[in-house]
């Protein structure tokens, strides 16, 4: 089976946006009537010392357009609200293989999502983010409910089992 020959001739290019503008330029050429896609990422964040999941680009300030080399119009892209420039190697625009759009288009959910887990294994060193043990440092034991989990902590010279809410702790890079 093949393509539609129209079809051949599209690649898919990286455009760098302005900063935190990547969702305004995926709207504004998609209005001009451009194919984009900017995958998504479900990255938990601390606001007032809760942890919130908030929906934020996989790729900080990049988006991907799927344009024809021959019968697409390139120009409005540069001065598109939101458009920073089209990511060039030299002088040419650089293409991305389908290979690499499947290969991100793969790793969504079923939201579309991509999802960055900080992994809690038993053994991982945590920080505590509330409460009066804040900025204690243990080790993680195991999950004891589906929010609350068992860590290993240093109290007054003493280790002791503590168990508290998924949402008040980290895992400690490094």
């Amino acid at each position: 089976m093949t393509e539609n020959t129209g079809k051949q001739d599209k690649a898919w290019y990286l455009i760098f946006s302005r900063p935190g503008q990547e969702q305004v330029a995926q709207q504004q050429l998609m209005q001009q009537g451009y194919t984009t896609y900017l995958p998504m990422v479900r990255a938990a964040k601390r606001r007032n010392g809760r942890r919130r999941y908030v929906r934020e680009p996989l790729f900080p300030r990049y988006l991907f357009i799927q344009l024809d080399q021959i019968t697409d119009n390139w120009a409005p892209i540069r001065s598109t609200i939101g458009v920073s420039t089209l990511v060039r190697f030299g002088m040419e625009p650089a293409p991305i293989s389908d290979a690499m759009i499947r290969a991100i288009r793969e790793r969504e959910n079923a939201e579309g999502l991509h999802e960055i887990h900080t992994e809690l294994r038993e053994g991982s060193t945590v920080r505590v983010l509330d409460g009066p043990m804040m900025g204690l440092e243990g080790v993680f034991i195991a999950r004891s409910g589906e929010q609350r989990v068992m860590i290993l902590l240093e109290l007054m010279g003493k280790l002791a089992r503590v168990q508290m809410d998924v949402d008040a702790i980290e895992v400690v890079n490094g």
